[in-house]
């Protein structure tokens, strides 16, 4: 469905307003987080005012991508950004935990569904040769979100009270909605398809059982409840995947991994979320214990990451728009985020902190470099139809390795750190503030005990970064077309899609966007 440059110009301005709400919803709470907690007098339950959105967010992100596939993507947005606006005035007004809670469920619900939506309806209306350069705009919105939401929350939280956190996003999204009304043109959803509920429940399952798990695994009077929530994971997910393999119209087409495209595209984006955001999470602690920087300055670190990224993802989806050339940025992206993460492992401490954040800065260009390009092809290379069932995918298979990734990381930290200390110290009460506040011998002893745990945190992170590499010299070479997107609704052969096939050339071409118009 073809758009005139104007309206596909206020198209990507809507989305790109209600993506940054919904990014920004996640990282803005962070700040805010111990004091909407000790207000409410729940500071030992605070961790599900995140908990709870980040499971929403993830569990039901196949189940809103079929949706968008079975009602049309317009539909299933509007929707979602009304429920995210509802959501965000109920975390307002909040009087205990409970209410908080179940309101952040609901906004992780409806900010899935913003982000999976805005992807999916940039894949019908643009070319696969388009859609690079738009993606990377829209998302743009999580990283800036990265940079600016801690600050915001800040500032929100001490001048006008932890509520606003939330309230804020009523007037801005309330204009987004507008626009979008104006902006987002119909799409033809692909037909009544029948919903697979037992995929629906069994994934529900099995992914609210492992997320549990693997946020309880690194607390120790936890530990019990997630080995339970592991033992009931694994045969959840064996019911889904047994499910999967027979349903005709599956939540998530795993026959479409056959297609090698679509394969390395998953792989790749699941390093992105181990390698790239599992690791941010710890770098503040990091240079605040090895480089004994204060909470303000072990932010630069991170902050050049995500800014390396941003110019990054920017950059590469403009010239993979221009080009249709897409293959060689993976490849250089993987190798230059392996190559950054092996030298963080072997830098010693004390250095300038502009190190650092020069050669983590490479980390986070590597990884931009293919970040949304990825969504791209993978969308140029599934059959119109499953549009939104594989960008859901994709997006599941990101958040799972940053969730999983996150707790590996994390468990290998504290075990590391506690093996080490000296004794008299407990790695459980040990602050940045409290080691500042210590003799040198001891700060020094403890910088180089976080040197020492996480070199091969670093290292670890490289080689998966590496394995990358192999996996994007093994995507298929090619060049996005320019030709328009097939449009299902008119199309009776897409009643019946036949798994794809290793290369990028679908058994029937009429199921599929012409994603390549040459082989390299």
């Amino acid at each position: 469905m073809p758009l005139s440059p104007v309206r596909l110009r206020l198209l990507v301005a809507a989305l790109l307003t209600v993506s940054f709400l919904g990014a920004l919803d996640h990282t803005v709470v962070s700040t805010s987080l111990a004091t909407i907690a000790g207000e409410l007098g729940a500071l030992e339950h605070m961790s599900w005012v995140v908990v709870g959105y980040t499971l929403a967010s993830t569990v039901l992100m196949p189940v809103i991508g079929r949706l968008g596939d079975r009602l049309g993507p317009r539909a299933v947005f509007r929707v979602a950004l009304l429920a995210f606006l509802v959501a965000s005035l109920a975390c307002g007004f909040a009087t205990d935990l409970t209410q908080l809670v179940i309101a952040r469920v609901v906004q992780g619900m409806s900010s899935a569904g913003l982000q999976l939506m805005s992807q999916t309806i940039l894949a019908r209306v643009t070319t696969p040769r388009q859609r690079p350069r738009y993606l990377a705009v829209v998302g743009a919105a999580f990283p800036i979100a990265i940079l600016v939401g801690p600050v915001l929350g800040g500032a929100i939280t001490d001048y006008w009270g932890w509520p606003w956190v939330f309230w804020i996003n009523l007037p801005v999204g309330s204009i987004a909605f507008l626009l979008a009304l104006v902006a987002i043109p119909h799409v033809e959803p692909v037909g009544r398809r029948p919903l697979d509920l037992g995929g629906a429940v069994s994934f529900t399952l099995a992914m609210t059982a492992l997320v549990l798990g693997v946020t309880w695994i690194t607390d120790p009077a936890q530990r019990v409840a997630a080995l339970v929530t592991f033992a009931l994971s694994a045969p959840a997910f064996v019911a889904f995947f047994a499910i999967e393999l027979r349903r005709p119209e599956p939540i998530v087409p795993l026959r479409l991994f056959a297609n090698r495209t679509i394969a390395a595209g998953m792989a790749l984006s699941a390093i992105i979320g181990i390698g790239l955001f599992a690791v941010t999470a710890y770098l503040p602690t990091y240079f605040q214990m090895a480089y004994r920087t204060t909470a303000t300055v072990s932010g630069l670190v991170p902050i050049a990451t995500v800014f390396g990224m941003l110019v990054s993802n920017l950059l590469t989806g403009w010239l993979a728009s221009r080009t249709g050339r897409y293959r060689v940025f993976p490849i250089a992206g993987t190798a230059l985020a392996a190559a950054g993460l092996l030298v963080m492992s072997q830098l010693p401490v004390g250095l300038p902190l502009a190190v650092p954040m020069v050669v983590m800065g490479l980390v986070g260009v590597g990884t931009g470099a293919f970040q949304t390009l990825v969504v791209a092809v993978v969308q140029s290379a599934a059959p119109a139809r499953e549009t939104g069932s594989v960008t859901a995918t994709i997006n599941l298979v990101r958040q799972v390795g940053a969730t999983v990734g996150t707790a590996i990381i994390g468990g290998m930290i504290g075990i590391g750190v506690a093996a080490l200390l000296p004794g008299g110290l407990d790695a459980s009460t040990l602050t940045p503030a409290l080691v500042h506040a210590s003799d040198p011998e001891l700060q020094t002893r403890v910088a180089a005990i976080y040197r020492e745990v996480f070199a091969p945190v670093y290292g670890s992170l490289a080689g998966v970064y590496a394995l990358g590499v192999v996996v994007a010299v093994l995507l298929p070479a090619g060049r996005l077309s320019d030709e328009a997107p097939h449009d299902p609704s008119t199309d009776p052969a897409t009643a019946s899609v036949e798994p794809l096939s290793a290369d990028l050339t679908p058994a029937d071409p009429a199921t599929a966007d012409p994603a390549l118009e040459e082989r390299a």
